[in-house]
């Protein structure tokens, strides 16, 4: 067996590998952990249970997330808020985030596009691939993860297949993920101080924005495609 069709048979064993082993973490933990953050008090409890490892443990689920897409990302956020607080809960989440962000980039940089294709559909993978692999990709990466209800686990996918330096990918990911961190975390802290109008008041401001970003999600990314093919303008 010639180096070329040796490394085809070692990239084909790599993504069969990980696409098995997230299939066997989804199957076995994903509903466990779905289940266990939709209820803050319960999750709390079994976070504490851990004892001094329960932050490396919150920190666990939170990078789970981001590689499996089935646990929802603000559930855990809210989580996060209601068993640190606001500035620890979004602190927390943010590292765990990044934790993912880096090893599904990385991941992906590093088996290709047949990986990402495995997990994504042909159409979003082209609809949002047009969009970072552009002149302006950036601003486009920073306002896709910035505004609410857009697939952003997904994206950090589709990312690795772009030329983008990894260092501004991540930060690109941390400022413009923080203010929705930061947000479900004062949801969560909110609720654990019993100040309930205040977290529904947040609650409701973010289900709004959520929905709009859902229901507007194709008007929202033809907005973007137009703005970053526009001439004359520069990149971040």
């Amino acid at each position: 067996m010639n180096r070329k069709n040796l490394s085809i048979v070692l990239n084909i064993v790599a993504i069969a590998g990980f696409i098995l082993l997230a299939t066997v973490v989804a199957i076995r933990y994903s509903h466990f952990i779905v289940n266990i953050v939709s209820n803050p008090q319960k999750f709390k409890n079994w976070v504490l249970s851990f004892g001094h490892l329960g932050v490396l443990v919150f920190i666990l689920i939170q990078i789970l997330q981001v590689i499996i897409s089935a646990i929802p990302g603000e559930a855990v956020q809210i989580s996060g808020g209601y068993l640190y607080g606001t500035l620890l809960g979004t602190v927390y989440s943010l590292i765990g985030i990044m934790i993912g962000s880096v090893c599904v980039f990385y991941i992906t940089r590093l088996l290709g596009y047949s990986l990402v294709r495995k997990i994504v559909s042909e159409e979003k993978l082209k609809k949002f691939y047009l969009l970072i692999n552009s002149p302006k990709g950036e601003i486009a990466l920073f306002l896709l993860f910035l505004i609410p209800g857009l697939p952003k686990d997904i994206l950090t996918y589709i990312a690795g297949l772009s030329p983008i330096k990894p260092l501004r990918f991540f930060a690109i990911v941390a400022i413009a993920r923080l203010p929705g961190i930061f947000f479900s975390s004062y949801i969560g802290s909110s609720i654990e101080e019993k100040n309930y109008t205040i977290a529904i008041i947040v609650s409701a401001l973010a289900f709004i924005l959520f929905v709009l970003g859902v229901v507007y999600k194709d008007n929202i990314i033809k907005t973007i495609h137009n703005f970053i093919h526009k001439k004359g303008s520069s990149n971040l």
